[in-house]
C-alpha cells in the first residue's frame, strides 16, 4: 500500500469519524436537558401551589375582614339604636314629669273642688233644715221647731254661718226676693 493510499484512507476515516461525531447526539446534554425540564416543572408546580395557597390565605383574610366590617356595622347599628332608645327614654321621662306635675295640679284642683262641693252640700243641708223649721213654724209646731233648733246647735252656730255663705253667693236682686240668712234670723227671733 502506498503511502498516498494510506493517507487517503486515513483522511477518509477521519472524515467519517468527524462526520459521525458531528451527527451523533451527545448523551450528557440530553440528560441535562431532561434534568432542566424536571426542575422547571417542579418550580412551576411549586409556584402554582404557592399561588393557590396565597389565594386561599387571601380569601380567608378577606372573609375575616368582611366579618369584621359586618360586626362593626352591627355594633354601629346597635349604638345608633341605643342612642335612639336613650332619647326616647329621656323624652318619656320628661313626659312622665309633666304628667306628674299635671296630676299634682289636678289633685289640688280636685281638692279645692271637693272642698267647694262639701261647702255647697253643707249649705244645701242648712237650707233644707231652714225649710223644715219654716214648715214646722208655718204648721204651728213651735215646740218641735225649737227642739230641732236646739238639736242642730243653733242659734248662732254653724247653720247660721252656712246660710250666710249661701246668702253671699246670691245676687242683690235674689237676696231682696229671699235672703236665707235673714229668714233664719227672723225665724229664730219668732221662736225665741
Amino acid at each position: 500500500m502506498n503511502p498516498e493510499t494510506q493517507d487517503k484512507q486515513h483522511r477518509d476515516q477521519e472524515e467519517e469519524l468527524q462526520h459521525a461525531a458531528e451527527h451523533e447526539k451527545p448523551r450528557k446534554p440530553q440528560s441535562v436537558l431532561i434534568y432542566l425540564v424536571i426542575l422547571f416543572a417542579a418550580a412551576f408546580v411549586l409556584l402554582a401551589w404557592t399561588f393557590l395557597m396565597q389565594q386561599r390565605s387571601s380569601n380567608e383574610t378577606i372573609a375575616g375582614l368582611r366579618e369584621s366590617v359586618s360586626a362593626m356595622e352591627s355594633v354601629q347599628t346597635l349604638q345608633e339604636d341605643n342612642d335612639a332608645l336613650r332619647q326616647q327614654v329621656a323624652s318619656l321621662e320628661d313626659q312622665v314629669e309633666e304628667l306628674l306635675q299635671e296630676n299634682a295640679q289636678l289633685s289640688r284642683e280636685d281638692g279645692a273642688r271637693q272642698d267647694e262641693v262639701d261647702s255647697l252640700t253643707a249649705q244645701i243641708q242648712a237650707l233644707q233644715r231652714l225649710n223644715q223649721l219654716r214648715a214646722l213654724y208655718n204648721d204651728g209646731a213651735y215646740s218641735r221647731a225649737r227642739a230641732l233648733l236646739e238639736e242642730w246647735g243653733e242659734p248662732g252656730g254653724q247653720m247660721e254661718e252656712l246660710l250666710s255663705q249661701a246668702s253671699a253667693s246670691l245676687t242683690e236682686e235674689e237676696r231682696e226676693i229671699y235672703d236665707p240668712a235673714q229668714a233664719f234670723r227672723d225665724l229664730v227671733d219668732w221662736l225665741g
